[in-house]
């Protein structure tokens, strides 16, 4: 595994914010299989069925639970470690509780996102950041064609707002400290990634279709369903994190050329309806049923009804392509929780399938 990405990341020391989250836990094993010395930085995990609570990751890790708010804290945490690559996750992720939460959903998403950029600004070892966002930070006018990276920033919930303004502040910094054509002079090439919606192993919280789905599988009652018909780029989880660190292990080497904001999602055959994708998943786990409840639901939030990427840019300029196909990412999540032994080498046996098929498929990026 550690030849992937030209072995970039072997020996690095890597700051991951947000590494007890579901992307953050699977990014923080991949990395240390890689071998980097990965340093955490995040709040508590959500329960203690997470991914980085079973992997054990913090045995792992250096791993510091800290508020990215807390600017004096996270400043420390740059100043002893040095990093040379930040991977920028902590984040408030639900559309839903963002409605009931909006001032702590801005102040983490935007003032978090500043505090870590003025860090990074403030330490002369790093190399590479790349704030992680979303696909929901795009101005959704609901139409068929896949959003790319030069459209414009919106957000009509708090959450998807706050988003655009992560990627807004992305932009401003890169113009204003970290200009590519300036690269010489400041050494940090920074970029933004906004992924598709995720699913994978691990992932326990509230108001998320996947975990949603499998509590209900797992207790033997009906999966409720709000927006039947709402449209999503699924896509397994270590699928954005592969063009992640290709990403990364590019911008190190060549940080003028790589710099920008970049889309990771799934073909166009992995863009399902939520009915779809709750089907399959019964369908995979063996047995269950579901309710559209869309009807007897009164004063629902506003969600996205179609939601699309184009992942043009990363297919023709990092050669970047998806590995799974849907029915694969749901077999893979579906294995992950009814897995008796989870652990950390079952995540990790879970990443050597994934790239075990790209090389079979000869995806460029595996070579």
């Amino acid at each position: 595994m550690r030849k992937l990405f030209n072995n970039v990341f072997s020996g690095k020391t890597v700051l991951v914010t947000g590494h007890t989250g579901f992307m953050g836990s699977w990014l923080s094993v991949w990395l240390n299989e890689l071998g980097s010395k990965v340093i955490g930085y995040a709040l508590e995990p959500y329960t203690k069925k997470d991914n980085f609570v079973v992997t054990g990751l913090s045995d792992r890790i250096v791993d510091i639970k800290g508020d990215i708010q807390d600017f004096d804290k996270l400043i420390e945490v740059f100043k002893e470690y040095k990093p040379e690559f930040v991977f920028h996750l902590a984040a408030q992720t639900l559309v839903r509780l963002s409605y009931d939460e909006p001032r702590e959903t801005y102040s983490t998403n935007v003032m978090g996102t500043v505090n870590l950029f003025e860090a990074v600004r403030q330490t002369e070892s790093v190399r590479v950041t790349i704030n992680v966002t979303t696909d929901k930070c795009y101005e959704n006018k609901e139409w068929i064609w896949g959003y790319r990276e030069n459209d414009p920033m919106g957000g009509y919930d708090p959450y998807s707002s706050s988003k655009g303004c992560s990627e807004l502040i992305t932009s401003a910094f890169r113009n204003s400290f970290f200009k590519p054509e300036k690269f010489s002079k400041h050494n940090v090439s920074l970029s933004s990634v906004r992924a598709g919606n995720v699913i994978g192993g691990g992932d326990w919280r509230a108001d998320r279709l996947i975990p949603d789905c499998i509590r209900a599988l797992k207790n033997n009652k009906e999966i409720q369903i709000r927006s039947p018909k709402a449209t999503r780029p699924w896509q397994h989880v270590l699928e954005p994190l592969s063009g992640l660190l290709l990403l990364s292990s590019k911008m190190y080497t060549d940080g003028k050329k790589y710099s920008g904001a970049w889309n990771f999602g799934p073909p166009h055959n992995s863009i399902y309806t939520v009915e779809e994708m709750v089907k399959k998943l019964i369908e995979s786990w063996g047995d269950g049923k579901w309710k559209d409840i869309s009807k007897s639901t009164t004063n629902e939030s506003h969600e996205a009804g179609l939601l699309n990427l184009d992942i043009s840019k990363a297919i023709n300029y990092l050669k970047w392509n998806p590995v799974l196909n849907i029915d694969e990412a749901i077999e893979s999540l579906i294995e992950w929780y009814k897995e008796d032994k989870i652990g950390y080498e079952f995540d990790v046996k879970q990443i050597n399938k994934y790239i075990s098929i790209g090389e079979s498929r000869d995806i460029g990026w595996v070579k």
